[in-house]
């Protein structure tokens, strides 16, 4: 077994000690335990020490296992915890009802002690793999701030625009898994600059065509970094890296793509990325208005952009503008 898996903790919570005696026989030698005989005391031990999963009983005094998944599943500090129910009730509207307040399983009693080791062992396996994800989705976001920090006053940016981005994929109807992974993916368009000299990222005026030339690399040097991983997170990110500078109209770089021959995510983030920068604050201007930012991207509708995607992000300003001014207030 997993050593991260084996020294994970289970709280098992049951009133009747007979039950809990039982299941300390079936996983002691494989888990760290904690017990309750209570509802109330069970969310006392989860308030203090969150576990990693929960084994609960449905039928108990004062306060039943339905009503603590319920009580679980409404905090944000504990929703994430999985809950399986081990019970004596086997009719189909009860194991409806504790699947709809967020359990993940039901073992049933007289328990069998091969189907909890099983049971358990899977779930604990789901929890290890969603926080591999959450970590690689948490470190491409990190990258993408590191990048970001060259060059803007925060790493703000990065937050906004990769939030846009998703608002325009669903507008668009992009299903909310692949939307999602833009988001996450977004973030790393900009990974390049860390290949850019800070006397060009940071010059205060306007770059000399050597200089322009020099920054365009981070195109390039981006799409480097990110090349040839088999996760889709960062191929997508690959994807952003080399296509967030082409234009609708071919005038863009690094390699003149034309019209829907740029991806439409790429697409998407390039308005997510010209608006957001616009509307802020940059070493070499200062931040244009949403009239203004609007009213050029309507003007470069059809050459800069996807003229369909800025009628789409117009329709969408509302959202836009409640993640800018929710991020302003973060900074």
């Amino acid at each position: 077994m997993d050593q991260s898996i084996s020294q994970a903790r289970i709280l098992i919570v049951d009133d009747e000690p007979a039950n809990l005696k039982v299941m300390r026989e079936v996983l002691a030698s494989n888990y760290r335990l904690s017990f309750a005989k209570s509802g109330a005391v069970a969310l006392q031990l989860i308030e203090n020490d969150p576990p990693k999963l929960i084994l609960l009983d449905v039928m108990m005094p004062d306060m039943n296992g339905f009503e603590v998944c319920k009580i679980l599943k409404a905090n944000p500090k504990t929703a994430h915890i999985p809950v399986i129910f081990v019970t004596a009730l086997t009719q189909e509207q009860d194991e409806s009802e504790g699947f709809s307040l967020g359990a993940v399983d039901y073992i049933t009693k007289p328990i069998s002690p091969a189907i909890v080791k099983a049971r358990v062992k899977t779930h604990l396996s789901l929890v290890q793999a969603e926080q591999l994800k959450q970590a690689h989705v948490d470190l491409v976001e990190r990258l993408g701030r590191a990048a970001e920090y060259k060059d803007t006053d925060t790493g703000e940016h990065i937050a906004r625009m990769s939030q846009y981005s998703k608002v325009l994929a669903l507008a668009l109807g992009m299903n909310e898994q692949h939307a999602e992974l833009l988001r996450q993916a977004a973030p790393m368009h900009d990974v390049g600059k860390i290949g850019i000299p800070d006397s060009i990222l940071l010059k205060p005026g306007k770059l000399t065509p050597d200089e322009f030339a020099h920054m365009k690399e981070h195109a390039a040097i981006g799409a480097k970094i990110l090349a040839n991983s088999p996760s889709p997170l960062l191929q997508l990110a690959h994807v952003l890296a080399i296509e967030h500078h082409e234009k609708w109209d071919g005038t863009g770089y690094p390699n003149g793509l034309k019209g829907e021959e740029i991806s439409i995510e790429g697409r998407i983030v390039a308005i997510a990325d010209v608006f957001d920068a616009l509307t802020s604050k940059r070493p070499y201007k200062e931040p244009w208005s949403i009239e203004q930012t609007l009213e050029h991207m309507q003007q470069q509708a059809g050459k800069h952009f996807d003229p369909h995607l800025v009628d789409l992000f117009i329709s969408k300003i509302d959202a836009i503008l409640a993640i800018k001014k929710a991020h302003q207030e973060r900074d």
